[in-house]
Order: C-alpha cells, then structure tokens, then sequence
C-alpha cells in the first residue's frame, strides 16, 4: 500500500517572504508543498522525546484572502533551559540521517553564537530559552528533514522583512527586531526590507534556519508547486510566507507540436552552476573522512566521494571529491582546507542530468518504510529503500535490517503493479 506520494524532479525551492518567516511558518510552507504530516510525525518520533511531551498537526487556514497550511507543534514541557551542548545530544540520539543532524546542528550552533554575542558571553555557556524549548527543537529539525525528503538541494530566499516594536521574552522586555535575529541576519550578510507593519515578523528560530540553508537572491526556474504557510498570528495584510519548488531555469521543456513535429519529451533534468571540489590526501587519518563528509553535507554539498588513488613516491593517497553550487565554493573549499590535511584544493565547473525521483511511504508488515523511486520520462525504472529508516525500524521490531529493506522492496514493486497486499520477508 502507497502512503503517499511526492515527486522531487525539481530540487531548487525560492522562500517568499512578504510577512517575514518563522519555524512554524516554515514547516507549513513545506507540509502545503507535499510532505506528508506522518512523516513529520515520523522524524518527531526518531528523536526519541519523552512520551506525551509533544504533538504536531496542521491546518488549512484563511490569512486574508488566501489559503495557507498552519503547522501546530504543541509541547507540555515547563520551563526547561538547555545549553547547545543539551540541545546538540537530542539530535545526535535521533534516528535520523546524517544530513539532518548536521544542518540541524549547525542552525543551533548559529543561533548560540548569534545569543553570546548577545549577552557577551559563549556559545557554550548560552542558556537557550524559547529556542531551546522542544517545540524549536522540532521546528528546526522538521525543517532540515523536510527539505531533505523532498529532495531540495538548493535553498534561496528573498530579503526578509523587518518590522519594529517591542516583545516580552524571558530576558524581559526587548526591542523589535529581536537582538538575536538582528545578530544572526547581519552575521550572514542576510539583505533586508522594511517590513508592512508593526510586529515580530522574523523570529530568531527563522533568522537562523534562513541564515544556515539558504542563499538570499532570486533564481532562475521553472515552477512545478507553491508552498503557503501560515503564521499564528493576525496583521492588516495576509501573515503568509510561499515556498516555490521546481528546478533550474530552462530544466523542462514541454512537448509541443510545432509544423507537424513534437517535441521530444524531457527525460533528465539539467542542472549547471555546479562545481567539483577535489584534494589529493596522502597524510590525514581515514578515521576523519567520515566527519569531514558529515560538515560537507551540512554545509550544503550535494555529493561527497573519496577515491583511492596512487601519489608521489608510490604512497596510497585519497582523492576527496566534493559536488557544490558554484556559489557554496568558498565555503566548501575553506571547509576542506580547515578540516583535512590537505594544502590547496582545485576547482572546475560541472553541468549533470539527474533522473526524476519521486518519493512513496510504503506500508509494511513492518510499519510505513520512505521508498525512493527512479523515473525517467515518466517510465519507472527502480525503486530503493530509504536504509537509515529501514535500519530503524528494524531495531525496533527486533528482526535484521536485510528483511525490513527487502519487505520495502517488495512492496513497492507489487504497489507499482497495481496490488496492495503488505509484503513479509523471511
């Protein structure tokens, strides 16, 4: 049985601001776009919170004329202080990829560095307050494995607008913007408008999502769905933000007729503005590539490879490779360079064709397993289990990974087929 479907041919996505941005207003944005509740719920669950002590849903809301999807994540803890270190252990306990807890991690090491500066102090003395609440936690965590399972490799966002006043917070009363939205969004050069009104539009938790993932301009696209999500609260104008998904400029060619001829249909998407990244190690500790590939991906590479290679004076080495946007190479480039041994890395532009992927939750004897299918002009042509979530849940029934992924396997091919009938493999 197909849970749900999403289709992720397109892996560009533009956030619109006009009312500014939130983590709740962001996890709606992406619930609107078609990733499916259950598996926020899923990626909830992974982080292994105490039972009771939270609940998520959504809602279709009307914000003036226009209808937008409110995500509710509701806790019951009290007032609970916790320090990045506190905050960096959830993450790391939960079932979830390493990409996640990576670009998770990184959105909370922002807003700790952005809160010390603050109140002069260190990252590693912050008290977080409302964003160390598990309610921030599954804001920020539900946002980096939304954009995740809907396959968006590249985030861009528009300028965010900023409104004045004053909020009442658990340091007292602050001044509009809050300090550390102001400190996160200047840390990253964020640009910035004046906001339509009076209010908190941008809150810290939004500040630092957008200052971690995204990069702030316009791009190029063609566009396959809008995400509307909605803010909690009420202003004169409608308190939406708009997640626009689809893939690079010129990706998609229609099939038209044109003088008797048709057009042939697109069979990949094409993507430029790609770099590869590459270093020749000879000297470094195997031990550390997996941790360098970690910061990579967190720092937005879409792909990370080592290949074993000969080197001077007939040493082993390794090739590091790294797949980037053309506007993420200084950034993964100084990576490199700081986390590895290497003394200088090359660089030289890439263009790829990617299939179409599309997304299925499959259900199980197991339970409900991600399954990402390979399309290619609308023909299927495979299907693979996603292994991180196989892994858990057969941790969690008690049988070998082997079995959940080959009972996922079968499922989606007898869904494909047409049957629906859960699949047990022995």
């Amino acid at each position: 049985m197909i849970l749900s479907v999403e289709k992720t041919s397109g892996t560009l996505a533009y956030l619109d601001t006009p009312s500014g941005i939130s983590g709740d207003i962001f996890l709606g944005c992406l619930l609107d776009a078609g990733w499916p509740l259950e598996r926020l719920y899923s990626v909830v669950e992974a982080l292994h919170l105490p039972a009771g002590s939270w609940r998520v849903d959504s809602q279709p809301v009307m914000k003036g004329p226009l209808r937008a999807t409110l995500a509710a994540v509701e806790v019951t803890e009290g007032d609970v202080h916790r320090h990045l270190s506190d905050v960096t252990a959830i993450i790391r306990a939960g079932d979830l990829p390493s990409a996640v807890q990576e670009r998770a991690i990184a959105v909370f090491t922002r807003l700790a560095e952005a809160e010390a500066r603050v109140h002069n102090t260190t990252p590693e003395a912050i008290h977080f307050h409302e964003v160390g609440a598990l309610d921030a936690i599954v804001d920020i965590v539900g946002v980096c494995a939304g954009l995740h399972e809907l396959g968006i490799e590249r985030l861009y966002a528009s300028p965010l607008p900023l409104g004045h006043g004053w909020a009442q917070t658990m340091h007292g009363r602050i001044p509009l913007p809050a300090p550390a939205t102001l400190e996160l969004l200047a840390a990253a050069g964020v640009p910035t408008v004046p906001a339509p009104g009076p209010g908190e539009l941008v809150t810290p938790t939004g500040a630092a999502l957008l200052a971690e993932l995204a990069d702030f301009s316009q791009p190029r696209m063609t566009l396959q769905r809008i995400g509307y999500g909605a803010g909690r609260k009420d202003f004169a104008w409608p308190n939406v933000a708009r997640l626009w998904v689809g893939e690079a400029g010129g990706a998609r060619r229609s099939a038209k007729k044109h003088e008797g001829h048709e057009e042939h249909p697109r069979e990949s998407a094409f993507h430029s503005g790609l770099v590869v990244i590459e270093t020749n190690i000879d000297d470094m500790n195997p031990e550390l590539y997996e941790p360098v590939r970690e910061r990579l991906f967190g720092a937005g590479a879409l792909d990370v490879w080592t290949t074993a290679i000969g080197m001077k004076k007939g040493r082993p080495g390794t090739l590091l490779s790294v797949l980037g946007a053309a506007e993420k190479e200084e950034e993964l480039a100084v990576l490199i360079l700081r986390e590895t041994t290497t003394l200088g890395v090359r660089v030289y532009p890439v263009t790829r064709h990617i299939a179409e992927r599309e997304f299925q939750t499959i259900e199980t004897v197991y339970g409900p397993v991600p399954v990402k299918v390979k399309l290619l002009d609308g023909e299927r042509l495979g299907a693979k289990p996603e292994f991180d979530e196989c892994k858990r849940i057969a941790e969690a029934k008690g049988v070998p990974v082997r079995v959940v992924y080959e009972a996922a396997l079968a499922a989606a091919q007898t869904a494909s087929s047409g049957e629906r009938t859960p699949v047990e493999i022995h």
